[in-house]
């Protein structure tokens, strides 16, 4: 069998990014007005801060306002819904982003609820998840978004396809599977605790693989053409001592049997904050819009 086509994440991306910035440019033109991001880190987790970097660069780069709000992990409560609540009210910043996880004595859910939803760019808030589920416009979570962009670079219409979604998170398995249903696919949510999960997944002509355990989803659950979005990024140890980053479905496995697969990395991962730059933009189009 011809081996599976890779989709790629960080080409597609950068193509979005080149729309987005054109998008900005006329925005600019039309109203003076620049989309501003603003990103609140907290703490000084390594992985976070590569990428608020990241987030931070791509974000100037399309003709954006960066503004990064870095705080030690002691900030209290208070002080950090406060800052949600200035953010909120600048004129200036039309997406909020605030970097998980938060520390212990931070109740995230809390904040998430305070970010205004317009301007949640993140798609975390309930009002957004919300209106995600009833088919309302609203602000959708980044990688889910992703997801879907990438989906349809290889399969111009989804409509009737079994998906099948494995991992049932708030961030990722629930509103990719609502995305999938507004394609008209017919959706299956699947989980660790499922029975006979390979079962399930060999129904799949779109498989979301969400659940966090490394090669979990093995080559002989994959149904022959299968369509494979692997969100998982999970370190194992590698024979020289560091780490090699791998997915949730076994990749040199799959690639052998579906039609088209995500590597990891380079697939899911460039296009999360390639979502994020597209949701500013519509937030700042319907903020000024009024």
């Amino acid at each position: 069998m011809t081996p599976a086509k890779l989709i790629d994440g960080k080409a597609i991306a950068a193509d979005l990014r080149a729309t987005i910035a054109k998008d900005v440019a006329a925005l600019k033109s039309t109203t003076g007005i620049a989309p501003g991001l603003a990103v609140v880190l907290v703490g000084e987790d390594p992985a976070s801060q590569i990428y608020v970097r990241n987030k931070g660069r791509q974000t100037i780069e399309c003709g954006m306002q960066s503004f990064e709000h870095r705080h030690p992990a002691s900030i209290s409560e208070a002080d950090l819904l406060a800052l949600i609540d200035q953010l909120n009210a600048s004129s200036e910043v039309h997406g909020i982003l605030v970097q998980l996880p938060l520390p212990n004595h931070i109740d995230a859910k809390k904040v998430i609820e305070r970010i205004d939803p317009a301007k949640d760019v993140d798609g975390f808030h309930p009002i957004n998840v919300g209106r995600l589920s009833t088919g309302d416009k609203s602000l959708v979570s980044c990688t889910p978004a992703g997801c879907l962009i990438l989906l349809k670079s290889v399969l111009k219409d989804l409509s009737g396809l079994d998906a099948v979604v494995v991992g049932r998170s708030n961030i990722v398995g629930k509103p990719v599977a609502q995305l999938l249903l507004r394609e008209n696919c017919t959706v299956t949510i699947a989980h660790s605790k499922t029975r006979d999960l390979p079962t399930v997944v060999r129904r799949a002509d779109i498989l979301v693989a969400a659940v966090g355990r490394a090669e979990m989803i093995r080559g002989d659950w994959i149904k022959p053409g299968a369509v494979i979005i692997d969100v998982g990024m999970n370190r194992l140890p590698a024979d020289n001592g560091k780490t090699r980053l791998v997915g949730d479905v076994a990749f040199d496995e799959a690639k052998t049997i579906a039609s088209a697969i995500t590597p990891v990395p380079g697939g899911v991962g460039p296009m999360t904050i390639a979502c994020l730059l597209k949701n500013t933009v519509e937030a700042a189009r319907s903020i000024i819009a009024g």
